[in-house]
């Protein structure tokens, strides 16, 4: 017999205690990234999103299920847009907000959702997690961009699934970026080969960084430039600067900047993470809009990077048709969603259903477009 209960902070939760339970070392389900949300105020309840997380034990107090889990009150830093249906339910009289989720705050990268020991404890988790709505009193819970175990566990609890698609890149054991670009139809390896020629030229190089190798200084303009990707959208960064702090400290194997330099003065960065197996590009900014400066430093060099380390594949981040020009491929994602309410529940089921049709098809269109046929065996 198990029990479900929740926890204000990942802060009370022994990290590894819930390490153990994540089954990867992908880093954004880890003790540590979530950690460093809450302990910087990146992630905290008068910025909306209140932790909540699910922790599942056996009597004798064995923690054998676990789950990143948030009151919300609005959708934003969230990747899977839920706008229309929150308008739905305002138009029946009916409070969309608070709602609860099951996600990495900030972070559409696909992984474990519903930590557990076991498949057993998965889907005892997943049938707990499906009652909060109604014992809580809140609309709905959604799961984002779970794994295919968390996913089909959701799925036995009578949740409905969302497909989306984004696009990663798969390292099919090239010796060098010429022999990936050898896979490519002559048009867009020209592209490509142009668009990096336009950087050289103009002085521009990119550089591989690890935390310890970064001046307080130039932790400085780094950020700048990761906040000023927002300020042009006119909103504050999701992430403090307390947040990179924190993630060094507890993660910093992990961490990696890819800096850009025009000549010595720094003029760009992407921030990514990494796995054993997969690099994935988190965030970006630039000092100013040089051109081809993005595809350089958050797409080339970290092909260039997956190459060199003998990583599997790069999951560049949300969204990104053009990225398909670059050598990526489409892949689904999936979310789950819990609709307490009984007529909203089916009208979101009906509609996640014709959306996936679509989906599959803009998929199938995607997949036509790149220079691979299939998605090698080793997506993660």
């Amino acid at each position: 017999m198990a029990t479900l209960t929740q926890v204000e902070s990942i802060l009370d939760v022994d990290a590894a205690e819930w390490n153990a339970l994540c089954g990867t070392d992908q880093p954004f389900v880890q003790h540590g990234f979530l950690a460093s949300l809450e302990a910087s105020g990146s992630v905290s309840p008068h910025l909306g999103w209140q932790p909540a997380h699910a922790l599942l034990r056996t009597d004798d107090g064995t923690l054998v299920g676990a789950a990143p889990l948030y009151l919300k009150d609005h959708s934003y830093g969230e990747f899977v847009f839920d706008f229309a249906w929150a308008n739905a339910y305002d138009q029946i009289g009916l409070d969309y907000y608070p709602k609860l989720l099951n996600a990495v705050p900030f972070t559409p990268v696909s992984g474990p959702r519903l930590l557990a020991r076991d498949d057993g404890a998965r889907r005892a988790l997943a049938g707990a997690m499906a009652k909060l709505p109604e014992h809580m009193g809140v609309s709905s819970l959604h799961s984002l961009f779970g794994d295919d175990a968390s996913t089909a566990a959701m799925l036995g609890a009578e949740a409905h699934a969302r497909r989306g698609c984004q696009y990663r890149w798969f390292n099919r054991d090239y010796p060098d970026f010429e022999a990936f670009l050898g896979e490519l139809s002559s048009k867009r390896r020209k592209e490509i080969k142009r668009e990096r020629r336009r950087m050289a030229d103009a002085g521009v190089r990119v550089t591989v960084r690890r935390p310890e190798e970064i001046s307080d200084a130039l932790w400085q303009t780094l950020y700048a430039f990761y906040g000023r990707t927002y300020a042009i959208r006119g909103q504050d960064p999701y992430l403090t600067p307390e947040f990179f702090a924190e993630l060094t400290t507890r993660l910093r194997d992990q961490v990696l900047f890819f800096i850009a330099y025009h000549e010595t003065r720094p003029v760009g960065m992407a921030f990514m993470m990494r796995s054993g197996d997969t690099l994935y590009g988190r965030h970006w900014g630039c000092e100013t809009d040089y051109h081809s400066l993005h595809f350089e430093t958050c797409y080339y060099a970290g092909i260039e990077y997956c190459i060199e380390h003998g990583l599997a594949c790069f999951d560049a981040g949300a969204q990104g048709e053009h990225k398909i020009r670059r050598g990526f491929e489409p892949v689904p994602t999936w979310s789950t969603h819990v609709i307490a309410d009984p007529r909203l529940d089916h009208a979101i089921g009906d509609f996640v259903e014709r959306e996936a049709e679509m989906m599959a098809a803009f998929e199938a269109e995607q997949r036509e477009r790149c220079n691979f046929p299939q998605t090698p065996a080793m997506q993660p």
